[in-house]
């Protein structure tokens, strides 16, 4: 009658039994019975039998020579199921609607097209902000916000032609130390533009990456000088790190562990 009354009421042996499953993804290696116990936060006697039930499913898998347990074939197959059905710019899009609302600033997303940085959704904010950016809008590499991020964490050799093209138009006295701007980048999880390449206009963006750890797209958020801060630890630095860190983990990547 209580379950009738509370359709989120769930069964409490399953979500105990779950923790056993989500400490061998945050481990993502192979687990002896006593530490995956330990970091499910239950005695190895308790953790036993659920192991043995999610290995009967398919969910678990348990090493006949190391004796240590991994996620099985089913679990494999429910995940790449899972992956199959995203939609990433759907995911990303909605993110972004939260993300403008709560800081009053556009948001845009973009993904590495065939011209180098193309922008496949704008999310404006409550108020009318005016900004030379619109859906398919190809961006620099190098002078903007949103290119600097896909230069740091594409591959290379995806990213040459474009930047090599760049530069190629660029006099000699005006080519960017491209090392240190991607450093500087990678090293604050993001990038930044100051008043350029749009005049008047900061803009931070953040990587998004995808279950195989790669770049999936960027988001970028930006708006008039005045009332935009594009300080590294600033508040709209932190809300954007936190969304797009959100987005990445809705897509299954899953981040390294400190240390």
């Amino acid at each position: 009658m209580d379950a009738e009354k509370d359709p989120r009421r769930g069964i409490q042996s399953i979500e105990v039994g779950g923790t056993l499953l989500q400490a061998l993804v945050r481990a993502a290696t192979p687990m002896m019975l006593k530490d995956l116990a330990r970091s499910a936060g239950m005695p190895p006697a308790k953790a036993h039998p659920y192991l043995v039930s999610f290995g009967k499913l398919g969910l678990v898998e348990q090493d006949s020579v190391t004796g240590q347990y991994r996620l099985g074939s089913f679990a494999l197959q429910m995940g790449l199921t899972a992956l199959h059905g995203l939609d990433t710019v759907k995911i990303a899009s909605d993110a972004a609607t939260r993300l403008a609302l709560d800081i009053n600033q556009n948001v845009a997303l973009a993904v590495w097209g065939n011209h180098g940085p193309t922008v496949v959704r704008i999310v404006e904010c409550n108020r009318i902000v005016h900004i030379n950016m619109r859906t398919g809008s190809v961006m620099s590499v190098l002078d903007s916000a949103t290119g600097r991020v896909f230069a740091a964490w594409l591959p290379a050799e995806l990213t040459r032609g474009v930047i090599d093209s760049e530069l190629a138009h660029r006099p000699a006295g005006q080519q960017p130390d491209l090392p240190a701007m991607l450093a500087e980048v990678r090293q604050h999880g993001m990038a930044r533009a100051v008043g350029y390449p749009l005049p008047g206009i900061n803009a931070l963006s953040a990587p998004v990456f995808d279950s195989s750890g790669q770049l999936a797209m960027v988001m970028t958020t930006l708006g008039p000088a005045a009332d935009f801060d594009p300080a590294w630890g600033g508040v709209l630095a932190q809300q954007l790190a936190a969304i797009a860190a959100s987005v990445s983990r809705q897509l299954g990547y899953l981040a390294a562990s400190p240390g």
